[in-house]
């Protein structure tokens, strides 16, 4: 009973990913939203298959090419939330990751275990490989997801790296965790069906995300600017607190170590949703710290430039900004202007 039930929600499921797949691709989700859930589809209903007896007894000549693609799962999940959480990772970490795990495949698939290369990096080694480098690739997308959320000013995305990353834990952390312990793929049909039924839900997230294309978090890309309400589109509150936060502004509170969105509000005494609200959806920015970057760095630019302040460093410039490390300033610095601040300061200087 329990295997039929099974096998007909992995059916199902890879039913509904196939045509969430055509979808995606006639839609209108940015590039990199596109690839990401793509892949995470198609391994999706690779995983279900590869790892079903039921369905996947009489496949061996396509079993190769299934585990390739369902032992990506994980790092097409991984790849979609940091794109849509708008945090895309390094290129050595992506290169670095696929490459471990094309290796890996070849080496449990290709190499025999008998041989001397085999022993040493053949199954079951691969399996262990591939299972530690997903656990690594899904705490990150943890780390993202939650430690991020404070920051973010677009509601939407908030409540998804609430639960996503959640669900995201419990279906493949929980059960990349427990294959790592009985050392195989799942053999219990209980785990099997509510390893299928946690897919079903990570499957129905990406059809709601299909569904329901919204521009701000599918669509649009993350160099756009932002655009600043007329004054004419705001309401009386809205106005006053605008004003409020203008003021707070030019008194230099952006300069506050570790300001969060929570202690400005408290600051200008508004409730934070309403101040998070202002500047998302009526100043135009994504993510406070953008917000607090714009001010920070606009009066990086100014001491930068002032030839009486040549000699001084630029880590008492960070510090007394609000950042609380060089690297941090340094990353928001070239984020916002294209150069480094020595390298912004050398130019200004030689200019005046």
């Amino acid at each position: 009973m329990i295997e039929a039930l099974d096998t007909t929600l992995r059916i199902a499921t890879a039913g509904a990913a196939t045509l969430l797949l055509l979808l995606l691709v006639a839609g209108r989700a940015r590039a990199g939203i596109k690839i990401s859930l793509a892949g995470l589809l198609l391994g999706a209903v690779a995983y279900l298959f590869n790892s079903s007896p039921l369905i996947a007894r009489g496949q061996t000549g396509l079993e190769s090419a299934v585990d390739l693609f369902s032992l990506f799962t994980p790092f097409w999940i991984w790849m979609f939330a940091r794109t849509l959480f708008e945090r895309t990772p390094p290129r050595w970490a992506i290169l670095g990751s696929a490459a471990i795990l094309i290796l890996s495949w070849f080496s449990g698939n290709f190499i025999s275990a008998d041989t001397p290369v085999g022993r040493w990096i053949g199954h079951p080694m691969g399996f262990y490989v591939i299972h530690v480098l997903s656990l690594v690739l899904i705490a990150d997308l943890v780390r993202i997801g939650l430690a991020d959320r404070a920051d973010d000013l677009i509601e939407k995305r908030r409540l998804i790296r609430l639960w996503l990353p959640l669900l995201v834990a419990a279906q493949a952390g929980g059960i990349l965790t427990f294959e790592l312990i009985v050392g195989e793929a799942i053999p219990y049909p209980p785990v099997q069906l509510a390893n299928a039924g946690l897919i079903f839900a990570l499957t129905l997230f990406a059809g709601h995300a299909l569904l329901d294309t919204d521009p701000v978090l599918m669509v649009e890309t993350v160099e756009d600017r932002p655009v600043e309400a007329s004054g004419e589109t705001l309401s009386p509150s809205e106005m006053v607190l605008k004003e409020k936060l203008e003021a707070a502004m030019a008194g230099g509170h952006y300069r506050t170590p570790g300001l969060t969105i929570a202690g400005l509000a408290e600051h200008l005494d508004t409730p934070e949703h309403r101040l998070r609200s202002l500047i998302n959806q009526r100043l135009g920015y994504r993510n406070f710290s953008a917000f607090l970057n714009r001010h920070r760095i606009a009066e990086a630019c100014e001491l930068l430039a002032d030839r009486e302040k040549v000699d001084l460093p630029v880590l008492t410039i960070a510090m007394d900004l609000g950042y609380n490390s060089l690297p941090t300033f340094n990353r928001a610095f070239r984020s916002e202007t294209g150069t480094t601040p020595s390298d912004f300061r050398r130019e200004a200087i030689g200019q005046n």
